[in-house]
């Protein structure tokens, strides 16, 4: 189940684990990304809590946790390559999988019509 957040976040939420990322728009936004800060494994973050950081030439901005749970695990390889974001923001370029507390709460995100809306 593919949601969207008012904040440009992204989640595919399989089996009560969401994948987090930033949407194509956040990208187009940021420009190129040229350093991503990542949550720690383990750490419980409420919905809307800064949940990682990402830096482009134009600005830095925080990514929020868009539903509560725990960071069961991170994208390394955005950390060693920003631009894997940039070119595959919701593909490769994923930031961290939360396990859900409430897998149920993702109904009330947008779907992707909604989101094309808001941004278009």
């Amino acid at each position: 189940m593919l949601k969207f957040t008012d904040d440009h976040e992204w989640l595919n939420v399989v089996d009560g684990i969401a994948t987090v990322g930033i949407t194509h728009h956040a990208v187009e936004q940021l420009g190129d990304l040229v350093f991503v800060d990542l949550p720690e494994v383990g750490a419980t973050l409420a919905a809307a809590d800064a949940a990682a950081t990402v830096e482009s030439v134009k600005a830095a901005s925080d990514v929020y946790c868009p539903l509560e749970g725990e960071i069961v695990e991170v994208n390394d390889a955005i950390r060693n390559d920003p631009s894997i974001v940039n070119s595959d923001p919701q593909g490769a370029g994923w930031f961290f999988k939360l396990k859900l507390a409430t897998p149920a709460e993702a109904e009330g995100l947008m779907d992707e019509g909604a989101y094309l809306a808001l941004v278009g």
